[in-house]
Formats: structure tokens, C-alpha cells, sequence
């Protein structure tokens, strides 16, 4: 099969593609034939160890000191169930199905073996695999965030780099919670973010949301432009702002913040559930959800993708096409 192989950090001409084994599932796992993959901003920051302050021994430690761990990068991917193990009873070959391994990657090949109980479920038919494939990654992360925020009917929302894969995940599942949301962006990328959902849109590069005078029940930071010192008189009493994206002196200050005021900063990592990608393939389905997709490339020219999330400037999601490639 064929994978791209990251074997040092470093820009996305490190990036090379090899042939590999097909890997076997064990008892309990599955062979998926991987039609479609993601490149997000996870991959770029660990190909390039760009990294939020004060994490970079942390993610030296996780995924390697001097070279990547696991050198196929990708924690996302719509596909084809290809084999079964033999204890395997919730899948069969043939059954179109999407996942997110994510910090065990490993999804920009042809083929991944993934246990049958992990973040793995059925794609819905209405569904593409390119669609299905960038469900995962920005989907799952707005749904903890939002849950952890506990965001509530009628909350008044600022999304803060509203266009991205996380940032235009939060602004449609926001606004079918039925808040009032207000999304933050480039100009170039405004009318995408009212067509989301924002009934108000903030061009960042003209005006700055922490002096307009609003204030907001739940602010969410994607892009980590937004600690607390910068917006707190932008929320709300009871107000909670939510860094999706912190470095760690950001998230240490965090729980002081939470003790001692009468606001809440919410940081971390997002928790995982299966049933999260149930969620999002139903509200998928709907149409209530549905991942940007920005670009698409095949998978010979990931480097090229690589180098176009590099920009910082995707708008959604970066899908890499992996069919007929043999």
C-alpha cells in the first residue's frame, strides 16, 4: 500500500511517499480501506513542532524526541471496511465507515487497522467520504468544548477564527443549540461564516471584538488570539470563555481565574466519545452540521496540502483523496 511517511520534523517537503505491507487486523480490529483522509492543523504542528508555549518537551515526549513516533501522520478517514477480525461482530466487509484515530494517526495510507469499539461508525449513506471524512477533528472538538461550556439556548456566542475546521464546526452546532452567534474572520472569509449560521461577522484585520462594547455569555478562542487578559471585559457576568487552542501558561491561569472570579475558562484537551461521531453523522445527515471543505487534493500532492494549511489560511478543511491510487 501506499503512505506518506514523515521521518523528521520539519517543513512539508519531509514528507514522502513509500509502499508499505497492508497491515493484518487482530481479533478485535478491522482493515479499512481508506478512500479519503484530512490534512488539519494537528498534523501541521506535529510535522513542524509548531507548537502553543510551553508544550514543546510535552509533544517531543508524546510523539517523539527527535522524530516522529508514528511516522504516518492523519487522524481522520472515511472508508471501506476491507477485512475482520474474528471476534469482530459490530462491522462487515463491504460497510462504508468513518473515523478519527486521532494521536494514534496513521490515516494517510491506503489502508489502517482500527479496534472495532474505538471512533469508528457507519457513514450515512447521504453522506461522501470527503464529507465524511472531516466530520471528525473539528466535530468532535466543538461538541466537548461546547458541552463543557454548558452553552444553552439563547447564549449570546463569539467564535473567535470562526473559518476554520474547529472554528466553523462550533458556529454551526452553536447555532443549532439556538444561540445568537457572532463569528470573528478574515474578510476574505466573512460571507462563508454568515452563510454558517452568524447572524453578526467581525472582520479581525478592521476591528477588534474586545472593544466594541458587547459582551457575550460564551466566548470560544480557536485560534489562541484571545486569553482571558485580552477579553475579560468581553464576558458576561457568568460569562465562560472557551481556549480551544492555549498555551500552558494560558491554561494554568485558567483555574485561578475560574476560583476567583465571577467568570469560567475552560482549557484542555478535548475528550473523545464515540457517540460524539454518532451526533455528528446524524446532524450531518440533517444538514444541520455539515464540514467546510476547502480543498482537495490527491494524495501524491499532500505536500502541496501540506504547504497550503502551512498559510494558516483553509477555510474549513483540507481533504486528501486516496481512491484509485494503485
Amino acid at each position: 500500500m501506499k503512505a506518506v511517511v514523515v521521518e523528521r520534523y520539519g517543513p512539508p517537503e519531509v514528507l514522502r511517499i513509500i509502499e508499505m505491507p497492508i497491515p493484518t487486523p487482530k481479533d478485535d480490529e478491522i482493515l479499512i480501506r481508506i478512500n479519503a483522509t484530512t490534512v488539519t492543523s494537528g498534523d501541521w504542528r506535529i510535522r513542524s513542532q509548531t507548537v502553543p508555549t510551553g508544550f514543546g518537551l510535552i509533544m517531543r515526549l508524546v510523539f517523539g524526541l527527535r522524530k516522529p513516533r508514528q511516522p504516518i501522520l492523519g487522524s481522520e478517514l472515511a472508508g471501506v471496511v476491507a477485512a475482520i477480525g474474528r471476534d469482530v461482530t459490530r462491522f462487515k466487509v463491504g460497510e462504508r465507515v468513518f473515523a478519527f484515530s486521532d494521536v494514534r494517526l496513521g490515516c494517510h495510507a491506503e489502508y489502517i487497522v482500527l479496534p472495532q469499539d474505538g471512533m469508528v461508525v457507519a457513514t450515512p449513506p447521504a453522506l461522501t467520504d470527503e464529507t465524511a471524512a472531516a466530520l471528525c477533528f473539528g466535530g468532535t472538538t466543538a461538541l466537548d468544548f461546547l458541552r463543557r461550556g454548558k452553552v444553552q439556548r439563547g447564549d449570546k456566542v463569539l467564535v473567535n477564527g470562526a473559518s476554520g475546521a474547529v472554528g466553523s464546526a462550533v458556529v454551526q452546532l452553536a447555532r443549532h443549540f439556538g444561540t445568537e452567534l457572532t463569528g470573528v474572520c478574515s474578510g476574505a472569509s466573512m460571507d462563508l461564516v454568515r452563510s454558517l449560521g452568524a447572524a453578526h461577522v467581525i472582520d479581525y484585520t478592521q476591528d477588534d471584538f474586545t472593544r466594541n462594547g458587547q459582551t457575550y455569555d460564551l466566548i470560544v478562542d480557536t485560534v489562541g488570539t484571545a486569553p482571558f487578559s485580552r477579553c475579560r471585559r468581553s464576558l458576561k457576568d457568568g460569562g465562560r470563555l472557551l481556549l480551544v487552542l492555549a498555551g500552558l501558561p494560558d491554561m494554568l491561569r485558567s483555574l485561578w481565574v475560574s476560583m476567583t472570579s465571577c467568570h469560567t475558562v475552560i482549557a484542555g484537551p478535548a475528550g473523545l466519545k464515540r457517540d460524539d461521531l454518532l451526533t455528528l453523522a446524524a446532524l450531518a445527515e440533517t444538514g444541520a452540521f455539515r464540514p467546510v471543505i476547502d480543498r482537495i487534493y490527491p494524495i501524491d500532492q499532500i505536500v502541496e496540502a501540506h504547504r497550503y494549511v502551512d498559510t494558516g489560511r483553509k477555510k474549513g478543511n483540507v481533504i486528501i483523496s486516496v481512491r484509485d491510487q494503485n
